[in-house]
């Protein structure tokens, strides 16, 4: 019988590359959600809040998601672009960009 608490494919930390690309997204994602509470926006507050410990702390699928939700605070019409400083909101999108990079290239090489 399985695991039931185990993921289904390698457990992040057998997957460095994207393990530290997901952490790396955290500690922005902090910093991003830390601002967006200092100015009390809370409509970024309630949407960022998730992401830091779901990048930090999730199995591969939940990191996908996470980095998916992050990227699309990054919309055309609605963006955290528009509430947040550029010191924090560009760090943060190339993070998130090198994760689903990562991830991407794990799942091209038919690795899940």
């Amino acid at each position: 019988m399985p695991d039931a608490a185990r993921p289904i494919g390698p457990w992040r930390h057998e997957v460095p590359a994207i393990d530290e690309a997901a952490l790396v997204a955290a500690r922005h994602a902090d910093r991003l959600l830390a601002e967006a509470e200092e100015r009390g926006i809370t409509r970024w507050v309630a949407y960022l809040q998730p992401l830091p410990d779901r990048l930090r702390d999730g199995d591969l699928r939940d990191v996908r998601l996470a980095a998916m939700r992050a990227r699309a605070a990054y919309g055309p019409k609605d963006s955290v672009r528009d509430a947040l400083p550029a010191e924090l909101t560009e760090p943060f999108l190339e993070s998130v960009d090198r994760l689903l990079k990562a991830l991407a290239r794990r799942e091209l090489r038919g690795e899940g």
